[in-house]
């Protein structure tokens, strides 16, 4: 894996169509885009040390340019509770990230994710606006900086009952985008040169610019009625995805 343009190869130009599908889905459901294109950065051979700031950086611009999307509908007052509850979990955990399994990270995400879908068990994180924001911050800040994406992890505590997609979708981006530039700072601080991956992570960038346009537009074609469920499958997916990927790994070594 090259920072140089002209030693650009197939895996290079795969990372950046992972980021520019991922980005199209996040525009359309609101979740999703992160975890899968962590994944394809972790395929390509990326130790965390890397995968995560690189990843934090392109998830930036793309929830940026998704809470430009969606701006009118963002919930300033929801990110400042959620900014609170992120900022300082980045800056004790980055420094511990090269000693930590994320795959046993990815079990418990899992395990979350599915038991808060659950009818009767979702009722237990229907907190106040205030203290969901808070929570999901903590998670963030926290898990954040182990396995990079988050988004499937405190989706949840953004489908609060008086919000619309719009909302749901905009807030969760402007929080995500607060949490990956907390973390970005974070890996800064302990020796991580992110221009060192330069024209990758800026064809990424453009990927997720373009595809955060492209599922802005499809985001029209889906009702509001039907916008929950598909929120809700898509972390469904992903959490199994989460599970099969830890599991074959762990069962492997």
């Amino acid at each position: 894996m090259s920072g140089s343009l002209a030693d650009f190869g197939t895996m290079e130009w795969m990372l950046i169509a992972v980021a520019f599908v991922s980005a199209t889905l996040s525009g359309i459901s609101g979740a999703g885009g992160g975890t899968i294109l962590i994944g394809a950065i972790y395929a390509a051979g990326m130790p965390p040390i890397v995968a995560v700031p690189l990843h934090a950086s392109v998830q930036m611009v793309s929830n940026a340019s998704r809470v430009v999307a969606y701006l009118p509908h963002v919930r300033w007052s929801a990110a400042l509770v959620f900014g609170l509850g992120a900022l300082p979990a980045p800056f004790v955990v980055a420094p511990l990230v090269s000693m930590v399994n994320p795959d046993y990270v990815r079990l418990l995400m899992a395990g979350f994710i599915l038991w808060t879908l659950l009818p009767r068990a979702s009722r237990a994180v229907t907190l106040s606006d205030r203290a969901a924001m808070g929570t999901a911050g903590v998670l963030n800040g926290g898990v954040g900086a182990v396995v990079g994406a988050t988004g499937l992890l405190i989706g949840p505590f953004f489908l609060r009952p008086t919000w619309r997609k719009e909302t749901t979708i905009g807030t969760l981006a402007l929080c995500q985008s607060l949490g990956h530039a907390f973390k970005l700072t974070a890996f800064a601080t302990i020796g991580f040169q992110v221009l060192d991956q330069a024209w990758l992570m800026a064809g990424m960038t453009v990927g997720v610019i373009a595809g955060t346009a492209l599922g802005r537009g499809l985001h029209h074609f889906v009702q509001e009625k039907a916008f929950r469920p598909l929120f809700k499958g898509v972390l469904v997916l992903l959490a199994v995805k989460l599970l099969w990927d830890a599991g074959r790994r762990l069962l492997g070594a």
